[in-house]
């Protein structure tokens, strides 16, 4: 019997009561989720990136993908603030907009540590993610060390500078008003996608006009607007604001070891494969290489050849997505021996 139905994937919601986070409290705070696959196999915790909703996990999951729901069974999970867990889009007031509390990673783990506790999962074989998704994974394992046996990062630690950038772009428009917008503030959010363009991707994908492929946009001009400001104007902008914190204050280390970075990440137990572009500009493969030397008996650094910079961790580019299915097969084959 195949327990695959994506029909029966939708997306559910743990509701946590008045949940403290690290801004204050969200009274009525709600984690949403989706589930694929048989609750008796391997759990696989896939929690979403910046930018992210739970349908785009769908890309790395299926029969013949990655995570194969007939074997794992796989927990998708949205961050807070990115619109289906609770955001400040979706909590009534007085918490809503700009009253929406800061929140961390940390509570964010803590958050989806609880519902998995409710779904009944024993231990969780893998915590997989790309880019704040991958730092969810560093969390996981620092947080909850008996409880993951293996995290797989496709990008991962803070980098602030990064997010400074499109951020002041949104939040300096004539039109956010410091959060209390009536309506969606396009200028902003136009102005955020096209500094977050010139970042999510490498340098040798502009200078190949990757843009050009298959003829849909004749022009980068017509990709930045037709990709990045139709993208970023579904979202609410304080929503991306408050993500944008839980990113930027987002270093593992102050956890436990007041920010000694190489004592917390040597501290880690489960088995670890890193992954960064070579032509990452938000995680580039030098930092990493640092980080893995950080935990030389559990993490592996596997580098993505790719023009196509951070954005190749999300898979968008098949190539790539074939590479991360090999490279990950190829981690959980190596792991499972050496536990025999």
């Amino acid at each position: 019997m195949s327990f695959f139905d994506f029909s029966a994937s939708k997306t559910r919601h743990y509701h946590h009561g008045r949940l403290r986070v690290e801004g204050g409290i969200i009274p009525e705070a709600i984690t949403a989720y989706r589930t694929y696959g048989d609750p008796n196999n391997p759990c696989i915790v896939y929690p979403t990136c910046y930018g992210a909703r739970l349908d785009s996990q769908e890309t790395f999951i299926g029969p013949d993908k990655i995570f194969n729901p007939e074997k794992y069974y796989i927990v998708t999970f949205a961050l807070f603030s990115n619109g289906e867990s609770s955001s400040p889009s979706n909590t009534p007031a007085p918490y809503n907009g700009p009253y929406f509390p800061n929140v961390s990673y940390q509570d964010n783990i803590r958050a989806q540590y609880t519902v998995l506790q409710h779904l009944g999962v024993p231990k969780i074989h893998t915590v997989v993610g790309f880019s704040m998704g991958g730092q969810q994974a560093y969390h996981w394992a620092v947080m909850y060390p008996d409880y993951v046996e293996r995290q797989s990062s496709v990008d991962q630690l803070e980098r602030v500078i990064i997010t400074n950038g499109p951020k002041a772009a949104l939040v300096a428009s004539k039109d956010f008003e410091n959060g209390h917008y009536k309506t969606q503030p396009q200028h902003g959010l136009r102005a955020f996608g096209r500094v977050y363009c010139g970042w999510a991707y490498g340098q040798a994908w502009f200078r190949e006009k990757r843009y050009l492929m298959g003829g849909e946009y004749p022009d980068l001009e017509n990709f930045m607007r037709g990709q990045w400001e139709a993208g970023q104007l579904l979202w609410d902008a304080n929503d991306l604001v408050t993500l944008f914190h839980t990113w930027e204050t987002g270093d593992v280390s102050v956890i436990r070891d007041g920010g000694n970075l190489e004592k917390c990440l040597s501290s880690i137990t489960a088995r670890g494969l890193i992954m960064p572009c070579k032509t990452d500009l938000y995680f580039p493969p030098e930092d990493c290489e640092t980080e893995v030397s950080y935990m030389p008996n559990t993490a592996k650094l596997v580098v993505i050849p790719s023009v196509w910079g951070h954005m190749a961790g999300n898979g968008r580019n098949l190539p790539d997505r074939q590479f991360m299915h090999e490279e990950i097969m190829k981690f959980f084959e190596e792991t499972s021996k050496s536990e025999k």
